[in-house]
């Protein structure tokens, strides 16, 4: 039940959403954005309510992502229903946090993938700890970076975006906050005070002052020096280019980067590059339309469900893709699930 799953709390001037399914990492589940919406709502026209706050319970994650043991059971049962209402009202609520007038806060501290992105990278705050771990894995599991994230990935500066939306490359703190995913760095033995330091806040200037009071420098990146490769090979505006230039360069990371899309489900990597360059040039809305079309397309296609079996269910890791190399993928297969409207219509908000 929604109730033993997610906690609404008053701390002071702070609404507080604590998601609470430590053995799941916090995964997301239909339920939690059925209550989390309507509580947005509330706390955005109640004026004793300065900001609002989100984080998970436990030490390992944030929020792993989405429910997708229950989404492969939709899928695999043909429980088309389910997967229309998760997507349609998990994106509503991706976009209800981006337009909520009050601060909102989130604390990554822990794994933070995947639908846990959705429901913190569109708010104001991004607070990352020494246990960040951030990843957008989805190409995987035949999926592709949803949740707003085709929003996201396309703004992030450089080829960077593509990078991690095609390869679901593990971020850790510093990297995260280099490349805009966090906004701050704070250590996770600080969060109680900051977290009561908030609840005293009155106001968005305040808000901003106490976030900037507790930040500290998280070190340095893992990825910088490897900026420039990326920007060089990712940067290209057809995947056939990244691939030769990956498969140009002399060191090793293109080499080992190359292998990762090689493993990943091909029409799903080529789908995702489509994805973030057309994503450029859309407004939010438009980015949450098109992820949505192909939510009703990609979660009920073959490789979704075969790759969720492959890495979280029978976890033998061999995945049988359709089809099987990103040289088999044609123009075709990727530009039809931008291009068609789904049975139960677009998204609307």
């Amino acid at each position: 039940m929604t109730e033993t799953t997610i906690r609404f709390e008053r701390l002071g001037r702070i609404g507080r959403i604590v998601l609470d399914r430590p053995k799941a990492l916090n995964a997301l589940t239909l339920d939690q954005v059925h209550a989390m919406h309507p509580q947005l709502d509330r706390w955005a026209a109640d004026p004793d309510v300065a900001l609002v706050v989100i984080e998970g319970e436990g030490e390992r994650a944030f929020c792993a992502g989405g429910d997708i043991k229950r989404l492969h059971r939709a899928a695999a049962d043909g429980d088309t229903d389910y997967l229309t209402a998760f997507y349609r009202d998990e994106y509503r609520f991706n976009r209800r946090i981006k337009t909520l007038p009050k601060p909102y806060v989130a604390l990554l501290d822990g794994i933070t993938m995947g639908g846990g992105v959705g429901v913190s990278v569109h708010g104001r705050y991004r607070i990352a700890t020494e246990r960040t771990l951030f990843a957008m894995p989805e190409t995987g599991i035949g999926f592709y970076p949803d949740v707003g994230c085709s929003f996201v990935l396309s703004r992030l500066p450089g080829a960077i975006g593509r990078y991690l939306g095609l390869t679901g490359a593990r971020l850790g703190p510093a990297d995260t906050l280099h490349v805009g995913i966090a906004t701050h760095y704070v250590e996770s033995g600080k969060i109680d005070a900051l977290r009561e330091a908030l609840s005293e806040a009155r106001d968005d200037e305040a808000v901003a002052a106490i976030v900037a009071r507790f930040s500290s420098d998280p070190g340095p990146t893992a990825l910088d020096g490897e900026r420039a490769l990326i920007d060089r090979c990712f940067g290209h505006d057809q995947l056939d280019d990244v691939l030769a230039a990956l498969a140009a360069e002399t060191d090793p990371f293109a080499a080992e980067t190359l292998a990762t899309l090689r493993r990943h489900s091909p029409l799903l990597v080529a789908i995702t590059f489509e994805m973030i360059r057309r994503a450029a040039s859309l407004s939010f809305d438009e980015c949450l339309t098109m992820e949505y079309r192909l939510s009703q397309i990609v979660a009920r296609a073959p490789d979704f469900v075969e790759g969720v079996r492959a890495l979280l269910i029978d976890r033998d890791n061999r995945p049988v893709w359709t089809p099987s190399t990103l040289a088999e993928v044609s123009p075709e297969q990727v530009a039809a699930p931008f291009d068609t409207v789904p049975a139960v219509g677009d998204l609307t908000f």
